[in-house]
């Protein structure tokens, strides 16, 4: 099928490269001139594991091109939007880019169109466009309005989008949720070559849900909501756990061994970030006040989410005394693995403190730097993580990237100032770490010192 997909972010280059993967002609536009030159001369303008190489094959293969919007309307018959949807100040969506292609789209398009939400949006979005067009279209233009959202894991994304657990269509009319299930056809029967996996591992059947476009609008604000809860929630129970000496790992493991409640989104650390779980929750909470809806639930999980830095740099604090001129390496910039996207990062709240109480910050990010230096230019970004270590009184674990498992720490303890450790995402094994000669500071578990267990040997040897 001819598809267009409509912006190149994560979540349209993705679904653009992904797409041409499965067999289909892909035509990818992208209003920032910038990034689309980018594109067009085969740079990326993001990392996502697998993504340049599936972009790669197929520009070669001559099933994904990219270039204007007038050009995509014009070639797809199913035209995808992944348009940006950022917060406005107030919480809502803004939606001026989809109500842009919208318009685009009823000027020139002509024939049968089926235009696809991939963006998230806000529920009765559908109900919208479905207007905007009928306002504005030609009498040459027959369109359908559907909604698909994405329930894309940055750092996983093409995973994600070829294998995924379910895919929800929102559609009105059966056409348009039947040629929806045409274009994932592939993916539903596996039929189409995996670039990630050379023999792909057995998987259960694809669900395929079919649904009304208001309540496919709503499953992807209501599982983001549900999965930022869960973390808040772990988050909230951590605290308690440093008060009372327990240990927030194993009330984790012990809750989610329960099927109902499950492990995943079970990790306690320094709170959720990224362009989806903030941005969703404030909409979710915009939705239901406009609705006339009690979501007080959800202000709490985002109060408690806010607060998360706060506690962090209070711990820092206690161990450091005074902040100003203390040397702190910061591991880790991107709000998660396998990417480098700093939108909405807990490492740019805890850089924004760190500065503010006159901390020197050498920070260290495999893949993110380049982007956390338009945001804070002024802090010394460093090569490698023995680099921004290199004379710290603490050291900050932000990301859990794999590469900080494996640190010669006999290295490290002799470049710092202090050997002192506070990992955010109790990613290290505190026993170890003391082993090395660090202090470690944990989430939701009792600190655990050098100087403690010194003491203790001591006393056992008396």
């Amino acid at each position: 099928m001819k598809i267009a997909v409509i912006g190149a972010g994560y979540v349209g280059l993705t679904t653009a490269a992904c797409l041409a993967q499965i067999g289909h002609e892909v035509f990818c536009s992208e209003s920032d001139l910038a990034k689309l030159k980018q594109l067009q001369s085969g740079a990326m303008p993001l990392f996502e594991p697998h993504l340049e190489d599936i972009i790669r094959r197929n520009r070669e293969a001559g099933r994904l091109a990219f270039g204007s919007t007038e050009e995509a309307i014009e070639r797809g018959r199913a035209i995808f939007i992944c348009v940006g949807t950022p917060p406005l100040p107030n919480g809502d969506a803004n939606l001026s880019a989809i109500e842009s292609v919208a318009r685009a789209i009823a000027k020139r398009a002509s024939g049968y169109r089926l235009v696809i939400e991939k963006s998230t949006v806000p529920v009765q979005t559908g109900a919208q466009l479905r207007k905007h067009l009928a306002v504005h279209c030609t009498n040459t233009l027959q369109y359908d309005v559907a909604s698909n959202p994405e329930f894309l894991r940055e750092g996983s994304a093409v995973e994600d989008f070829l294998h995924p657990d379910r895919i929800v269509v929102g559609a009105e009319s059966e056409q348009a949720a039947n040629l929806l299930r045409e274009i994932y056809e592939p993916i539903l029967q596996k039929t189409f070559t995996c670039p990630v996996h050379k023999h792909c591992p057995a998987r259960a059947a694809v669900h395929f849900l079919v649904t009304d476009t208001n309540s496919a609008e709503l499953i992807k604000h209501a599982s983001n909501s549900f999965l930022a809860m869960k973390i808040s929630f772990i988050n909230m129970v951590a605290n308690l756990c440093e008060v009372v000496g327990a240990d927030v790992a194993k009330v984790a493991e012990g809750m989610g061994l329960d099927p109902r409640i499950g492990p995943a989104f079970l990790n306690p650390g320094i709170g959720f970030g990224g362009f989806c779980f903030p941005k969703d929750l404030q909409a979710f909470i915009r939705i239901a006040e406009k609705s006339g809806c009690d979501f007080s639930l959800l202000k709490e999980v985002e109060k408690i989410n806010h607060r998360r830095i706060e506690l962090l740099v209070e711990k820092l604090r206690q161990e450091l005394w005074v902040l100003r001129g203390k040397n702190v390496a910061v591991w880790g910039l991107a709000f998660k693995p396998n990417t480098d996207d700093v939108r909405f990062a807990p490492s740019l709240a805890l850089l924004k403190s760190l500065v503010e109480e006159g901390a020197n910050v050498r920070a260290y990010d495999p893949e993110a730097m380049e982007k956390a230096k338009s945001v804070f230019p002024d802090i010394t970004y460093c090569s490698d993580l023995y680099k921004a270590a290199e004379g710290a009184d603490a050291i900050v674990i932000v990301t859990e990237w794999d590469e900080f498992r494996h640190v010669d720490w006999e290295r490290l303890r002799a470049m710092v100032e202090r050997p002192l450790v506070l990992d955010g995402r109790n990613m290290l094994d505190a026993a170890a770490m003391v082993g090395n000669g660090f202090d470690y500071l944990g989430v939701g578990q009792p600190p655990v010192l050098v100087g403690k267990k010194q003491a203790a040997l001591g006393s056992k040897s008396a």
